[in-house]
């Protein structure tokens, strides 16, 4: 009968998560180094089984929390593999989800103890099974995204200058970025808010300080632009 389900194959689901953070100049990923076999030693995503009470937005939300010790983080779901061989020890299929997160806010010590370390996108190690096929997904996804959707809410502290905000978009797109032609192209989205400070770090003139207005910004990831950059 077609619905016999104890005659039907029974598979694992995974949920693995690809994190990423800005610290100001560039644009990382969140790796752990796997504590058992196999590819015990080796870096990997953060990920786990989804549990028979979860939906899998649920579990991200889970696994998220573990590492980072974060609540209400942005996330989006990615895709879902389902090779046959992509994992050596049973049949499971994998639905990655990405997330963007602002470095200086996740937890260090719960990072600590996942032996977690935070990888320049250009530097990025070998990973197990087909988890750099998942991360490649996970940036051109966030480069569309940088396209249709303003970001840097999440990536930012609250305050910050417009090179911080130019050098946020760099990272991302991988590529430079004329200086006026961005800042008249954010200009025209109107979600900033120009303050009367000013960072003094930069230069002795010092660097006028900007924050998101959380409403249009909202607004804004809402409904769709393209902001060719």
């Amino acid at each position: 009968m077609l619905n016999d389900y104890s005659k039907e194959d029974k598979v694992l689901l995974a949920v693995d998560c690809i994190i990423f953070g800005f610290d100001n100049d560039d644009l990382k990923v969140l790796l752990i180094q796997r504590n058992f076999e196999p590819e015990k030693g080796k870096w990997s995503l953060m990920g786990g089984f989804l549990k028979k009470n979860e939906v899998l937005d649920e579990a991200a939300s889970r696994i998220l929390n573990t590492l980072t010790g974060m609540n209400e983080i942005y996330m989006e779901q990615l895709y879902s593999f389902s090779e046959v061989d992509r994992d050596p020890v049973e049949r499971t299929i994998s639905t990655s989800y990405y997330t963007i997160i602002n470095i200086e806010k996740y937890n260090e010590e719960l990072i600590e103890n996942y032996n977690a370390r935070w990888f320049s996108m250009s530097n990025v190690p070998h990973l197990i099974f087909d988890h750099n096929i998942m991360l490649d997904k996970a940036i051109k996804r966030l480069r569309r995204r940088t396209s249709i959707n303003p970001i840097g809410f999440e990536l930012l502290p609250e305050m910050f200058t417009m090179r911080q905000l130019q050098k946020l978009y760099e990272a991302i797109l991988d590529k430079k970025l004329d200086k006026r032609n961005f800042i008249n192209k954010i200009n025209s989205m109107d979600i900033l808010i120009k303050l009367d400070e000013k960072d003094m770090t930069s230069s002795t003139k010092g660097s006028y300080l900007y924050k998101f207005d959380r409403e249009k910004y909202d607004k804004k990831k809402v409904n769709n632009f393209y902001l060719k950059l």
